[in-house]
């Protein structure tokens, strides 16, 4: 289908150009959205007679877009969001969502400028393009996150679906750890310690009471030897 632009079409041309287009890219967008008229003979004689309107209304367009993109362009926002520990969203981020977020922020821009493809699903600062005229276009932060503590620490930079999974390996570290050494001293081994300690202390006494009978039968035997020695003399020489 060949159609006339009365107003810029990015990838497709400026205004007053006719173009070939697909049929559904026509009926679904650029004839509803007032981008452009049918190729026909009434309509290129209708372009001419309100070309110069046309293109005085798209200037003034364009100059509100400039004056709206100058405070827009680099903006941050915040949506708090649920999210499992690795930061996927039990549900997503859409252009509503984000358009009602410029809204809170006291700026005014249809859903149909937020050029997001597909919706954000994870949190982390994402880049979503806004198209405020067919010739501006601005670039916006959407910082998805889980309160409104965590959008403040990923504003510094800081990533935290790494952040979580790094504590999460730590914790599991300090788990095998402690594991390991648990099994280092296990209550088998440390019996055995006790029960080799207490025979050491009942083997004291034992000994103790050894060495002192020895002592004590010493003196008793030399005096056995000694008195068949005294017999000894008293006897009388034979005659």
């Amino acid at each position: 289908m060949q159609v006339i632009l009365i107003e810029r079409v990015a990838k497709l041309g400026q205004i007053g150009d006719v173009v070939r287009v697909r049929s559904g890219f026509a009926r679904n967008f650029l004839l509803p959205q007032g981008k452009a008229l049918r190729a026909t003979k009434e309509n290129k004689e209708k372009f001419e007679t309100m070309k110069t309107e046309l293109v005085a209304k798209n200037a003034e367009k364009k100059s509100g877009a400039e004056g709206l993109a100058h405070k827009l362009n680099g903006q941050s926002f915040v949506l708090v969001r649920q999210a499992g520990e690795t930061g996927q969203l039990y549900g997503s981020v859409t252009a509503r969502d984000i358009t009602q977020a410029l809204s809170d922020g006291g700026f005014t821009v249809a859903r149909q400028l937020i050029v997001l493809n597909t919706p954000i699903k994870g949190i982390g600062l994402h880049t979503v393009p806004v198209e405020l005229h067919p010739e501006v276009e601005v670039k916006i932060t959407v910082n998805v996150a889980r309160s409104e503590e965590e959008a403040k620490r990923q504003a510094a930079g800081e990533d935290l679906t790494v952040a979580r999974s790094d504590k999460e390996e730590e914790r599991a570290q300090a788990k095998a750890g402690a594991e390991k050494f648990f099994e280092k001293a296990p209550e088998d081994e440390t019996s055995e310690a006790a029960s080799s300690e207490d025979e050491q202390a009942d083997a004291k006494p034992v000994k103790a009471k050894a060495t002192r009978g020895q002592k004590k039968a010493e003196p008793a035997t030399e005096q056995a030897d000694a008195k068949p020695a005294k017999k000894g003399k008293k006897e009388k020489p034979a005659e």
